[in-house]
């Protein structure tokens, strides 16, 4: 059986994360970044990459990466969540790379080692909400190495240097490293996780997977990107709960602190048990895909379907609890309720992933 609790490595991992964002990246300071010109903290970014090494995480040593695992990375996701850093880690560390990972050619290894050292922030250009077991998209049309199409609400385009873009070819499925599509940004809910719109007109592309490797590689990405996807809403949960839980113990109302009514104690005991639960079930899809189980997609779509919707709850009573407070821009709790409603819809919805746990573990609707 798997040991779910965190290992001394990884504990020692979230230890600098957490302090490198605490010095870097305050709550005053990612609001104030909302409103900048320069949305994503590229700066912030070249540290994580650069210094820490967390842009190659699970890229093995000889491609220039830390050969570590998903249970690394989703430690990494969990301090995201609990700080709303506006980085491409989502696209770049793990939805790229992942991409990359399991095309296994020398030309995706070459854009692997851009993305592993820093070099290159990476982006699977895939619509945010594609979903693991969907079809491959057929938005994009090649023809020798030349790219048509457009593909809707790309997450951190705006900020990328290579696209690894699906495409159909006259062959079968095929993958792209591409450089130069014209992106327009979206407007997005998240405002710490921009979207785009990436357009191909006669785009050049190198290829990195043909029709034997593509598809798989896109799946297996998908996958990973929704499982890691729930240690961030468990970040984003936790953020919520230990936020709410310190505001209402020094906000008195009648005399009393606020947190002493037990009507308000009921509410944080049973967050405080979906988040217990939800942890379990993003630690468990971690390990899963760090050991290469065979139910991942089970652990995934279980993962899913709980941090989704607890990400959700725990930031809807951080903004109510917090009262007036709560309701105003200066406080940070609306962005953790724009990235957990974002979060809910990005690479498919608990509805989604309930139907596919339905299908996996034999009990049709």
């Amino acid at each position: 059986m798997s040991d779910l609790l965190y290992s001394e490595v990884e504990e020692d991992l979230r230890s600098s994360v957490r302090d490198l964002f605490a010095d870097k990246a305050s709550a005053a300071s990612v609001l104030a970044r909302t409103e900048s010109e320069e949305p994503y903290d590229l700066k912030l970014w070249r540290t994580l990459a650069g210094e820490l090494g967390l842009a190659g995480l699970s890229v093995p040593e000889e491609l220039g990466g830390q050969g570590a695992s998903a249970r690394e990375v989703a430690v990494v996701l969990e301090e995201l969540g609990r700080a709303v850093v506006p980085v491409p880690f989502l696209g770049s560390a793990v939805l790229a790379t992942s991409a990359l990972l399991a095309c296994g050619t020398d030309e995706s290894d070459q854009v692997l080692r851009r993305l592993a050292t820093g070099e290159a922030i990476g982006v699977l250009a895939v619509p945010l909400t594609l979903w693991p077991g969907a079809e491959f998209p057929s938005a994009v049309k090649a023809d020798g190495g030349v790219l048509n199409g457009r593909i809707g609400l790309v997450a951190d385009a705006s900020v990328a240097d290579v696209l690894i873009v699906p495409a159909v070819t006259e062959q079968g499925h095929a993958l792209y490293a591409v450089e130069g599509a014209t992106v327009t940004e979206a407007t997005s809910l998240d405002l710490t996780r921009r979207l785009a719109d990436v357009t191909l007109d006669g785009t050049p592309g190198r290829l990195v997977a043909g029709p034997d490797r593509a598809t798989a590689a896109l799946e297996r990405a998908l996958l990973e990107g929704a499982g890691l996807l729930a240690s961030e809403q468990l970040g984003v949960a936790q953020w919520c709960l230990d936020e709410t839980v310190a505001y209402l113990k020094q906000r008195y109302q009648f005399g009393r602190p606020v947190g002493s009514f037990q009507a308000l104690k009921h509410r944080l005991a049973d967050l405080y048990l979906e988040l217990a639960m939800a942890r379990a079930a993003a630690r468990n899809a971690a390990d899963t895909l760090a050991t290469g189980g065979d139910d991942a997609g089970i652990a995934v779509a279980v993962a899913q379907s709980s941090c989704a919707s607890v990400a959700v709850h725990a930031a809807e009573e951080a903004v109510q609890m917090h009262g007036g407070i709560g309701m105003t821009w200066e406080h940070p709790a609306h962005l953790y309720l724009k990235r957990a409603k974002s979060d809910q819809l990005a690479l498919g919805t608990p509805g989604r992933h309930r139907a596919t746990l339905a299908h996996l573990a034999n009990l049709p609707a």
